[in-house]
């Protein structure tokens, strides 16, 4: 039996969130939280009764003592996680938007200490996980993230686990868009589940419609794809043909747009480890997603597993 159902890997950082709307320069007060695509996905399926097993870096220093100290409260097994005495945790400052617009976000990462993630923190043990979730945030990093990615991806398929990937895309991290394209393609064709949004899609596979990205993907090889589209809910395709779109779940007051994404993740993985159809794994991810933007925060929203099930309940009633 697998230690862990699901291995995460990335960079957590520490958050620093206005506590008033209006130009970062200009606030005073400010909340202190950790941010991260990757880890939010790890908290999010903690929450949802899924073991996880999270692999990272962070420095010796307060930052980074706050950090773990968070990812432990959510659940997650940390054993992996690298102490590092010559470089710094990564923070970001985030802007308060009381309207559901996207708010400003000032990063703070530059040689951090995640940024030195290697395949030298790879162990055995690391693989037993059933299933890999991975996004292109960690290979837009540095060049020995993006090979710890590449080897990753490569044993877990190779051990017969399942992987899924959302791209994620980042291109303030990368040199210039075709560098972009190229590896965050490499590995999502590795990958069995792929999780873009759709403007993610189209810059990725140079096509324009869902029908055609998931298209594009699925010609590689990859088992499914479940588009993210905004306000329009989601689009999903597998390779035996099975496809549609899942209406999205309605909201009273969007709050905060951050981790909506990731929630949509969150959702998708865990149903489809529990033996769930395309279907009804993305409509989860829609209900997670519709949670995620009505908090303020980036994982703060994310559900627990007994408000999924009373979810469930209802849908069955």
């Amino acid at each position: 039996m697998a230690e862990h159902d699901v291995l995460c890997f990335g960079e957590t950082m520490a958050m620093f969130v206005a506590e008033q709307c209006g130009d970062l320069a200009e606030v005073e007060g400010f909340g202190k939280r950790i941010a991260g695509a990757d880890s939010n996905v790890a908290i999010g399926l903690a929450r949802l009764g899924l073991r996880v097993n999270w692999l990272s870096r962070v420095g010796d220093d307060s930052l980074g003592r706050f950090v773990l100290a968070s990812l432990r409260r959510e659940g997650l097994d940390c054993d992996g996680v690298e102490i590092d005495a010559e470089h710094p945790t990564g923070f970001q400052l985030k802007a308060r938007c009381d309207d559901g617009s996207d708010p400003r976000v000032e990063y703070f990462r530059r040689n951090s200490a995640a940024s030195r993630l290697s395949p030298a923190l790879l162990r055995p043990g690391l693989l037993r996980a059933r299933h890999l979730h991975a996004t292109g945030i960690p290979p837009a990093l540095s060049a020995s993230c993006r090979e710890l990615s590449r080897q990753l991806l490569d044993a877990m398929c190779a051990a017969g686990r399942s992987v899924s990937f959302d791209p994620n895309l980042r291109p303030s991290l990368w040199p210039d868009r075709a560098t972009m394209v190229r590896e965050v393609n490499a590995l999502a064709f590795k990958a069995h589940w792929v999780l873009p949004g759709l403007e993610e899609g189209r810059l990725l596979s140079g096509r324009q419609s869902p029908e055609a990205i998931a298209g594009f993907y699925l010609e590689q090889g990859v088992e499914c794809v479940a588009i993210k589209l905004g306000a329009e809910g989601a689009y999903f395709r597998d390779a035996d043909g099975r496809e549609g779109v899942v209406p999205p779940q309605p909201v009273a007051r969007v709050v905060d747009t951050v981790g909506a994404g990731d929630a949509f993740a969150v959702g998708v993985i865990s149903a489809l480890l529990e033996g769930r159809d395309l279907r009804q794994a993305v409509a989860r991810g829609n209900w997670c997603g519709s949670r995620a933007v009505q908090s303020r925060g980036d994982m703060e929203g994310l559900p627990q597993r007994h408000e999924l099930e009373a979810h469930d309940a209802r849908l069955r009633a």
